[in-house]
């Protein structure tokens, strides 16, 4: 009797093992991330941001500029209940977002430096392609990391390698950083002194993938990869310097990377001479994006989550994001390796991941604290307060031409030359859903060529050093005379000042002009101050709209994604 109460007794158990999982994977993985957050708050979070400051917040963050003013009074004024869900949708599938995309992971994997060996439009277009696609961002990732330059048809990705000249230690270190989350570059010369968890031996396993390469260009100049097929990797800490130690190629904490025995003389496919890139039989190099991307190396999945979270909620659960270690911990590292092992689950579907993101409370509430948070409880790392994130340099010059009307009469004008002037190819554009998607890339793509240069003054202004990372800015009063007496913002005011001041109403103007700039209508005391500024100038209206849109333009409000 005993035995079959226990056995009863162990189904039970069994049966709501279970069931909790069942649960688990039934809940959508964006209520699980806002209960991770939420444990514990007792009510001690930011209200939900307004409409306002969601739809702002989320066109910035998945098309890289504010929307219009068109945008934002439909979003505004539209009562259904379901409608963030359907803009987060709407924006995820439009050629914009994967524009944003593919500009987020530019600047974040090559940090601003110019395109010395390959043109920046083919690795632009290998990322453009990639998002456009939805490619997994593991595959993405093995693309990088395993170009070498050799095909000429597919050089784009080769472009991290090949614009740092293939030097071992830097791409030591960026691959270190940029895909493993640990900046090891302390760890060259010996066992990190503040973390533990930064060994030197991790340094030189991964070195020992690159150590072999080499930076070559041939009889026209065209740079590639080559490798030799020899080159152990030795190291000694400056502490120990009597000891001598040796590596394979090994990624962290994984097993060395095991290598075949190769006959002598018989070492090369093609062997190393003046201008000609060798190929040996084996390659380390050819090993690196499968170790690196790899079930085994849990530091990728965690850094590529970490990223993500940082690009819509302001900061990583790890942060510095390149600082993953024992002694700098992620703020949720249960979450973090929920959202992990949920991407890998994914299969590293990033617009199916940002989706998630997107949708969480987390993500949609405001960044104005509650009356009474602890300045411990409203940390940027507690996220119970949306982080205010300061406008990177494009999605400022973007945002700006958005406001100004640059945007929309740049498309207007593609339109009409693509389609107006062909009626055929629009009848063709609108045959089915894959012509449409098409033609809506066809126009993102004439748009962003045709005012892509203008981003040039603001990212001298805002962006960072090249081979620097471009997660933090730095105020300067150069900016705040580019803002404020700098071209190009000044002539590109006088298009919208033009525009409303051909607005009668002076409150309906007002209204055009907040939403066009700040993506919400004025206060009533904003409204109140506005009308009273333009009555005082009735012969001059057109001055008057002009410095009153200027005043919000260089607003605190606009320059921030609040």
């Amino acid at each position: 009797m005993r035995d079959q109460h226990r056995a009863a007794w162990l189904l039970c158990v069994i049966a709501a093992l279970f069931a909790g999982r069942s649960a688990a994977a039934d809940t959508p993985l964006h209520e699980r991330i806002d209960r991770a957050i939420e444990a514990g708050r007792d009510g001690r979070l930011a209200a939900p941001a307004t409409d306002g400051e969601f739809v702002r917040r989320v066109h910035l963050d998945l098309t890289g500029m504010i929307p219009t003013a068109t945008e934002a009074r439909a979003f505004l004024d539209d009562p259904s209940p379901y409608k963030r869900e359907k803009l987060i949708d709407r924006l995820l599938d439009s050629p914009e977002f994967a524009r944003r995309m593919q500009v987020v992971f530019d600047v974040m994997l090559m940090e601003r430096r110019p395109a010395t060996h390959v043109p920046a439009t083919e690795w632009e277009g290998f990322l453009l392609d990639a998002f456009s696609e939805n490619r997994p961002l593991d595959q993405v990732a093995r693309e990088i990391l395993s170009a070498d330059g050799a095909d000429p048809a597919h050089r784009g990705p080769a472009r991290f390698a090949l614009d740092r000249e293939g030097d071992p230690n830097l791409m030591t270190r960026d691959v270190g950083r940029l895909f493993l989350g640990r900046d090891m570059q302390c760890a060259q010369c010996h066992d990190h002194v503040l973390y533990d968890d930064y060994k030197q031996a991790h340094y030189y396993g991964l070195f020992a993938f690159f150590n072999r390469s080499y930076l070559v260009q041939d009889a026209k100049g065209i740079a590639t990869l080559g490798e030799k097929a020899e080159g152990d990797v030795t190291f000694k800490s400056v502490f120990k310097k009597k000891i001598t130690n040796t590596t394979g190629p090994r990624v962290l904490y994984a097993e060395p990377v095991a290598e075949p025995a190769v006959a002598k003389g018989q070492e090369y496919w093609v062997a190393p001479a003046e201008k000609v890139r060798a190929v040996p039989r084996y390659s380390r190099r050819a090993q690196l994006a499968k170790s690196v991307v790899s079930a085994k190396v849990p530091e990728f999945n965690r850094n590529l989550a970490n990223r993500l979270w940082a690009i819509m909620m302001g900061r990583g659960i790890v942060h510095p994001l390149d600082l993953h270690t024992a002694e700098n911990p992620p703020s949720h590292p249960e979450l973090l390796e929920m959202l992990a092992r949920e991407l890998a689950a994914m299969g590293f579907d990033g617009r199916k991941f940002l989706r998630e993101l997107a949708l969480t409370r987390t993500y949609a509430r405001s960044s104005e604290p509650p009356p009474g948070l602890s300045p411990e409880d409203g940390s940027p790392a507690r996220f119970a307060v949306a982080v205010l994130k300061p406008l990177s340099p494009e999605q400022f010059s973007w945002s700006v031409m958005q406001a100004t009307g640059i945007v929309a009469a740049t498309r207007a004008a593609v339109e009409r030359t693509l389609f107006t002037v062909d009626p055929k190819l629009t009848q063709l554009m609108q045959l089915d859903d894959k012509r449409r998607r098409f033609g809506r890339r066809l126009v993102e793509s004439a748009v962003y060529d045709g005012l892509k240069g203008n981003s040039g003054p603001f990212i001298a202004q805002f962006g960072r050093a090249a081979g620097q990372s471009q997660d933090a800015q730095d105020a300067s009063v150069h900016q705040a005379l580019f803002l404020s007496n700098g071209q190009p913002v000044l002539s590109w005011l006088d298009g919208l000042a033009g525009r409303l001041a051909t607005i009668a109403d002076a409150s309906a103007m007002v209204d055009e002009l907040y939403l066009s700039v700040l993506t919400r209508r004025p206060m009533p005391d904003e409204r109140e101050e506005a009308i009273k500024y333009l009555a005082a100038k009735p012969s001059a209206k057109a001055q008057a709209v002009h410095e009153l849109a200027w005043a919000l333009l260089t607003s605190t409000e606009f320059r921030f994604n609040h």
